[in-house]
């Protein structure tokens, strides 16, 4: 399997833009590519996504272990060509101290030869210096090559191509100048999502054709194809038991941060899932439960707000005991209300609290879980073991304000802050809400769980309380 992972010397270095560039115009071509991301991320992906035409997945050590990389990374390569790997911030940046959740360790198990972005403004000579570094950083890791991005014009490129040459053994695959077109678009937070951009298609297509023009496209795939023999294609997902349940999932513009294999984990274990739009739809789908998944919810708030109907449905649906799951914004749509930007939002009100924007982040970063008694999700650890800790990421800029107290959490937080710095997995009903998203198969088996749960709700609702239960850490 032809393959590359895409990096650079640090973040906003314009790696993101390149990869979907390089994505789009490898397809263009003819080309199958696959596209993965390194790290906890929904909006990238959505994009690559977009620019192969093919389900984007991501590779994270720190959210999987190794053997659950290799078998995320195995399975979905299919009948790909090329894979295409996206870090995330710099080649040798990640938590361990040994860099053992690095982007340079995910090129080391993967034998991803590497191709480092550079953001040349303000550099000629000193270009050299930098990439020597990071040759001699990890002799292990293989730089294959290098394009220099933003660079200011011919003559600009010229001397850092000489520089290059003369001091380096990498070769420069290509280099790119400052170009308008090349930005996508932003939003409070970051990037929007492909899907809620109008010409999201056309926009990927000409940054595909402006990367083409300036990158050795033949080049890039001689890269890909030198990384030799490799981990073969694996079987396209789980085996799946039958499909005995429905669940509905909410996908629209407000809420879209789904992992591809999560959803995979999700019919493995037996669930059809069944899409609804929160902004569109009156009424529920018939289902036995309910997932809804991160997203911007504060930036569709009127239009949430406004459908009155399928927010009195869903409150309706939890109170009499539906299992639920929300992640994030799904929480903070669940909750009473949301403010943002001096203004209030009503919401579906099936927990008893207020969402609140706020300028910085609240919470941010990997998360680290242990579970409490108010879990309620069958299969952790058994009677008298010890609870394994459960890995997450969480991203928010909100706080869920004005919880009475008493309120049950199935999580308490290790690491990161979750719903009050102390718990997350808030237990209201059957529903668990939680600013913690998490990876099935990252120590919480999430996906099959929950399946069983709603499962075990459907065949004997009396098995399953409905209320909430008494906070007990």
């Amino acid at each position: 399997m032809d393959r590359l992972l895409v990096s650079a010397a640090h973040k906003s270095s314009g790696k993101t833009t390149i990869a979907l560039g390089l994505c789009a115009a490898l397809a263009a071509r003819g080309q199958r590519v696959q596209p993965f991301k390194k790290g906890p991320d929904y909006i990238d992906p959505m994009w690559l996504a977009q620019a192969a035409g093919r389900p984007c997945f991501n590779l994270d050590p720190y959210l999987m272990d190794a053997a659950g990389v290799q078998r995320c990374f195995t399975a979905a390569l299919g009948d790909a060509q090329i894979a295409i790997v996206e870090g995330n911030k710099g080649l040798y940046d990640g938590l361990a101290l040994d860099g053992s959740n690095s982007n340079a360790a995910l090129a080391r198990q993967l034998g991803l030869p590497v191709l480092l972005v550079l953001d040349a403004r303000g550099m000629t000579r000193g270009v050299a210096p930098l990439i020597l570094g990071y040759q001699a950083f990890d002799r292990d890791i293989r730089i294959g090559g290098v394009i220099l991005n933003r660079v200011g014009g011919a003559r600009h490129e010229a001397k850092l191509r000489a520089v290059i040459e003369h001091y380096t053994d990498v070769p420069v695959l290509g280099a790119i100048a400052e170009d308008s077109r090349l930005a996508l678009a932003e939003r409070h937070l970051g990037l929007m999502c492909s899907s809620e951009v109008a010409d999201a298609s056309q926009r990927v297509a000409a940054i595909g054709e402006i990367v083409a023009a300036q990158v050795d496209l033949e080049q890039v795939r001689a890269l890909a194809a030198s990384a030799g023999a490799g981990p073969a294609a694996g079987p396209c997902g789980a085996g799946s038991r039958q499909r005995d349940l429905r669940i509905g999932i909410a996908r629209d513009r407000a809420f879209g941060f789904y992992y591809p294999d999560d959803l995979q984990a999700l019919e493995a274990a037996g669930a059809t899932l069944v899409p609804f739009d929160t902004l569109r739809d009156q009424r529920l789908p018939d289902m036995d439960g309910l997932f809804i998944g991160g997203g911007f919810p504060e930036a569709c708030m009127d239009e949430l707000e406004a459908n009155v109907a399928l927010r009195a449905a869903l409150r309706e649906a939890i109170e009499d005991g539906l299992p639920a799951y929300a992640e994030c914004g799904g929480l903070m749509y669940l909750a009473r209300s949301i403010t943002w930007r001096g203004r209030t939002a009503r919401m579906v009100g099936a927990i008893p609290g207020d969402a609140v924007m706020h300028e910085r982040p609240v919470g941010r970063g990997y998360m680290r879980l242990s579970e409490t008694g108010a879990m309620p999700w069958p299969g952790g650890p058994a009677d008298g073991e010890p609870a394994g800790p459960v890995h997450g990421h969480e991203f928010h800029h909100s706080s869920l304000d004005n919880l009475p107290p008493g309120m049950a959490f199935a999580y308490r937080v290790q690491r990161g802050h979750g719903i009050d710095g102390k718990h997350d997995g808030l237990r209201v009903h059957n529903l668990l809400a939680s600013y913690a998203h998490l990876r099935s198969g990252a120590g919480s088996q999430w996906a099959g769980r929950f399946a069983a749960f709603v499962r075990q709700a459907r065949r004997n609702p009396g098995a399953v309380a409905p209320e909430a239960l008494a906070l007990s850490i």
